[in-house]
């Protein structure tokens, strides 16, 4: 299968898990076009000054890949700043949240993968 970027479902998603501003989600993949234990293949987008708000990660994991900008991510309690290139990973009941405190837009590959397959 291939996909163009015109053909990923986005959606735009106001305070996110209690976050600031909009995060722009752009599906990559949908759970239902995938045979493995995905909920979501996505390239996010988050502006100067929004966020993804503090959430848990229960019986799934959670890698951020850093495209490009810069974001400041909480990962269970310790602080970086994460550069292009960076990875963050969260899951087995591990929570985090992520910013973007810089001037230019961020974006980040967002990949859940659960314990069990998902509903589809």
């Amino acid at each position: 299968m291939f996909k163009t970027t015109s053909q990923y479902r986005t959606e735009s998603t106001e305070g996110r898990y209690g976050g600031k501003g909009v995060a722009v989600v752009s599906h990559v993949m949908e759970k239902t076009e995938l045979l493995a234990n995905c909920r979501l293949f996505a390239r996010i987008r988050l502006d100067p000054g929004c966020s993804i708000g503090w959430h848990t990660h229960d019986q799934e994991e959670e890698v951020y890949y850093i495209l490009s900008g810069e974001a400041v991510v909480n990962d269970d309690g310790v602080i970086r700043t994460v550069y292009p290139g960076d990875s963050v990973y969260t899951g087995n009941g591990g929570s985090h949240s992520i910013e973007n405190q810089g001037s230019e837009p961020m974006e980040f590959l967002g990949v859940i993968l659960t314990y069990q397959p998902p509903e589809r």
